[in-house]
């Protein structure tokens, strides 16, 4: 019973978390809106791998190695800020190109580029795994279970998989897609805008 309240307390968290706007929220919304619902529904479980490999590293102990050696977590904060920098940087490039000009001249992108680039972008934020394992230190027992390190991980995924499932079916229907395509230029130019912001963000640790 105690087990169950445990993970019901981490679910809650989990999911307050995962409905906050960030970098995965941008590349959902906008392969689900620009592409495909498939392209973004494949986005959204690229998402919830790397939630759950944050999951069972910040289970394993991520935390305290990152906050031991300041170093390798300032290194992977930049490396994710830069990335983020880049993928804002393609968005704004792109923002004036047609959605027909862009399917003509690029090959479309495949289910696997979709999915590899959902867990790419998580990865590329660190913060998520001291966010994880700060709650996972605030409600675990002192002595974990062994199955919890197949739980967590596996809650990590569906709950950020299963949420950003949901906001690729939303806005791929076809009135977000037809202002979406209506409005492209602007829409692109503030996704690109806040991706610039994000990746700031997480190299300069601004507020």
């Amino acid at each position: 019973m105690e087990s169950l309240l445990i993970i019901g307390s981490i679910a809650l968290a989990l999911m307050l978390g995962a409905i906050s706007p960030g970098p995965t929220f941008i590349y959902v919304a906008k392969n689900s809106i620009g592409i495909s619902r498939k392209h973004g529904l494949f986005t959204a479980l690229g998402t919830g791998t790397g939630a759950a490999l944050f999951g069972f590293l910040a289970v394993i102990g991520l935390q305290a190695v990152l906050l031991a050696v300041p170093s390798a977590y300032l290194a992977l904060k930049i490396c994710g800020g830069l990335y983020l920098l880049w993928l804002a940087y393609k968005i704004i490039k792109h923002a004036k190109d047609p959605m027909q000009t862009a399917a003509a001249n690029v090959n479309p992108m495949s289910y696997a580029q979709a999915y590899r680039l959902g867990l790419i972008t998580q990865l590329s934020n660190p913060k998520i795994s001291i966010i994880l394992a700060s709650i996972f230190t605030a409600l675990l027992p002192k002595e974990i279970p062994t199955y919890f390190y197949v739980v967590l991980p596996m809650l990590c995924f569906f709950i950020d998989a299963g949420w950003y499932s949901l906001v690729a079916v939303a806005l791929s229907a076809e009135k977000p897609r037809r202002v979406y395509l209506k409005f492209k230029k602007v829409f692109d130019r503030v996704a690109g805008g806040v991706m610039t912001l994000l990746g700031l963000k997480l190299i300069f640790g601004m507020k």
